[in-house]
């Protein structure tokens, strides 16, 4: 048995793979400890894992703004006491890092600590923390084809993002009894990431009744803090009603995308992984001000793919139409989940699994004999 420290806070790009490897090593007979951030979209996904340990650290996102980065860098000094405090108690066999402004602290410590640092990046153009810290890394998984610059080819292992295995695709009609949704008329779901999208909300909320005129419905997910639960009915073109739904959270992926026909969403790593799992077609709409710009580079590769369509946010006029003619083409929409089939293929949490276990150091302080990271 190996102790391993995930660090994966700050956004549910990064937190659900690193659910997914806690998982899976558990699954393996390995123990994990989850270094999540203080804000609210940590804590309400951590709340479907009691089984797993998580420690919440401090931190905030890195900005050029004089007094946020001030903020920035002081926070960082404090985590990384923090990280280096647990990492002396705990004497974790590895620390794995899936970016953002938790990973640095963690990675630092690890290293300063004389342990393992694997480094996990899913989008296609990788963020500050993993093009910094690379050069330090033991492993650095990135997505086929990609490479940062100043790591050797010898750490570098090709990965796509791990998906926790309670997503997959169910049969539609259970998704759609489970969320009360019609099973005769379109679903289209709208995801903004873990945090929502108020452009994509709004534009949910204006073109509602439009869409329904044509028997789409509407599965609004709008962030925490964007709004409450709500129900909202129009007539379709025939009369009948057609219910939308707006949530600030939703926890039940699996049915949500397995219930959709369509999905229009931003263009994070987390959320293609799961729409590939899902085999669901979508409209992807970057978010314009993403680091590095990010997550166009996501979009235009799901594109290329055959995985869905890219639609800029600065032509959300062109998104209704888009919407209706792809909701009403099956022939379409059915070569588009045969690609995301295909997308699917390889299994990068076992790959993962086995390589961390690898790479695992045992533990310098436990007695001769020992198993890997046990206690003396």
């Amino acid at each position: 048995m190996s102790r391993f420290l995930i660090s994966c806070g700050g956004t549910g790009g990064h937190l659900s793979p690193g659910i997914s490897i806690a998982e899976g090593l558990h699954a393996r007979g390995h123990q994990a400890t989850l270094l999540i951030s203080k804000k609210k979209v940590d804590a309400r996904l951590i709340e479907k894992y009691p089984g797993l340990r998580f420690e919440r650290m401090p931190g905030s996102g890195f900005s050029w703004h004089p007094v946020r980065m001030a903020r920035f860098v002081l926070s960082q000094i404090a985590a990384l006491r923090f990280c280096m405090a647990l990492i002396k108690s705990e004497r974790p066999a590895a620390v794995v890092g899936f970016g953002g402004f938790t990973s640095a602290p963690a990675a630092l410590a690890g290293r300063m600590r004389g342990i393992p640092v694997a480094l996990h990046e899913a989008n296609r153009v990788p963020g500050l923390a993993i093009r910094l810290l690379g050069r330090l890394a033991d492993r650095l998984y990135l997505p086929l084809g990609i490479r940062v610059s100043g790591v050797r080819s010898s750490v570098t292992r090709h990965a796509g993002l791990p998906v926790r295995r309670e997503i997959m695709r169910m049969p539609v009609e259970a998704a759609r009894e489970s969320l009360g949704l019609d099973q005769e008329q379109k679903v289209l779901v709208i995801l903004g990431g873990s945090q929502g999208a108020s452009a994509l909300n709004a534009w949910a909320r204006s073109k509602l009744e439009a869409l329904a005129l044509e028997s789409i419905q509407v599965y609004c997910v709008t962030g925490l803090g964007k709004g409450d639960q709500e129900t909202v009915v129009h007539k379709s073109k025939a009369g009948r009603p057609v219910t939308s739904v707006f949530v600030p959270f939703c926890d039940r992926v699996a049915e949500l995308l397995s219930s959709a026909d369509l999905v229009v969403s931003r263009a994070g790593a987390g959320t293609i992984a799961e729409l590939i799992r899902c085999e669901v077609p979508a409209i992807l709409v970057p978010y314009p001000h993403a680091a590095s710009d990010h997550q166009r580079a996501n979009a235009s590769f799901f594109e290329r793919q055959g995985g869905g369509l890219v639609v800029e946010e600065s032509a959300l006029g062109e998104l209704l139409d888009e919407v209706v003619e792809l909701a009403g083409n099956d022939w379409l929409l059915h070569q588009f989940r045969a690609n995301l089939r295909r997308m699917d293929r390889s299994n990068s949490l076992d790959l993962m699994l086995t390589d961390l276990e690898a790479m695992a150091r045992p533990d310098p302080g436990a007695p001769p004999g020992s198993p890997a990271g046990a206690p003396a």
